[in-house]
């Protein structure tokens, strides 16, 4: 085993990342991920139709759509970071996107996987229930396209992800009026995956109180979790902050902009896409090679093998820096139930 002066965090992407069958080339190949997988959509409900879904090239609900894109990306994000902690990861910070961040609050204790499951199923019934909407990235700072936004009042900034470049949120109409003004004004942008106006004020209403969660009992963090909500290290728990979460922008770039601001560390994207990959190798800290980024997935959709691969090529990066004991993921197999 190597060694690294490098600690490891593990980054949860959101809304967006999704595709067709993600990750679905581990799925009864490795059975760490099968079994969660199988025990999370258990608690979703309709576990049967879900896994069809997820499994299919053709699903009955379109995987962009709220009502599976949401439980799909918290299932398939929990079980990949519960295949790495049972090999042996042992993160020293849980940094997740949107949905990510609570894929990273379960990982880390805050809740156990029941409530949460019962708060995202309370979640995508609220955001099904929204008017068509949408986000847009733009290549921009939030300054540089703020005459842009001044005629847009219902236009809002959803995340910050880079510092040149965030993201819109807004209902289908006003979304669609902003993308025509800033592709005149020349900024170059590109709507993300998605069919509802996360982070945005439009969904306040729905979220201004803590039902679900005071039926909880959420916990102080077991594993250190980081927020893209308040930008730096969760403590206490609160309530309030997970209640108003949805409805608040991102604040991807400055939670991570601290959070290497305390150390050198590796960065692994834990979720289809490598889109936060994609973010933090811009990231000077890592432009300097202080730290460095992996990426559990591909980057684009793929075969199994491809999935499988790449599953590979990152736990043999995070043994050579000697942040897990893990084994070839070809060795676990051998106790699986087949391979898709």
């Amino acid at each position: 085993m190597g060694s690294s002066t490098r600690q490891l965090v593990l980054l949860f992407p959101g809304q967006g990342a999704q595709h067709v069958r993600m990750a679905a080339g581990l799925y009864a190949h490795d059975p760490v991920f099968t079994d969660t997988v199988d025990e999370v959509l258990e608690h979703f409900g309709d576990a049967g139709r879900m896994r069809a879904d997820w499994l299919s090239e053709r699903p009955s609900v379109p995987v962009d759509d709220v009502r599976l894109a949401q439980p799909l990306l918290f299932t398939v994000g929990y079980a990949l970071g519960r295949m790495l902690l049972s090999r042996g990861a042992r993160p020293a910070a849980l940094l997740g996107h949107s949905v990510g961040e609570l894929v990273a609050a379960t990982l880390a204790g805050v809740f156990d996987l029941n409530d949460a499951v019962t708060l995202m199923r309370d979640r995508v019934a609220r955001l099904a229930a929204t008017p068509p909407g949408g986000m847009l990235t733009v290549a921009a700072a939030e300054h540089d396209v703020a005459p842009v936004l001044a005629r847009h009042p219902d236009v809002a900034v959803g995340a910050v992800n880079a510092p040149r470049q965030i993201a819109l949120a807004a209902l289908d109409g006003p979304l669609l009026a902003v993308e025509e003004d800033l592709r005149a004004a020349g900024f170059t942008v590109r709507r993300v995956a998605a069919t509802t106006a996360f982070h945005s004020p439009v969904l306040a209403p729905l979220f201004t109180g803590p039902r679900p969660l005071s039926e909880f009992r959420l916990s102080s963090p077991r594993l250190p979790l980081w927020s893209a909500f308040t930008a730096g290290p969760v403590g206490s728990p609160d309530p309030g902050m997970w209640a108003a979460q949805p409805a608040a922008p991102v604040l991807f770039w400055p939670a991570l902009d601290k959070l290497l601001g305390t150390g050198a560390y590796l960065l692994a994207d834990v979720g289809p896409g490598q889109g936060l990959a994609t973010l933090a190798r811009r990231h000077p800290e890592v432009r300097a090679g202080r730290s460095a980024v992996t990426a559990l997935l591909p980057a684009r959709p793929g075969t199994p093998q491809a999935e499988r691969a790449a599953v590979e090529r990152c736990l043999g990066v995070l043994r050579d820096e000697g942040l897990s004991g893990a084994s070839p993921l070809s060795e676990a197999a051998s106790s699986t139930r087949g391979v898709l």
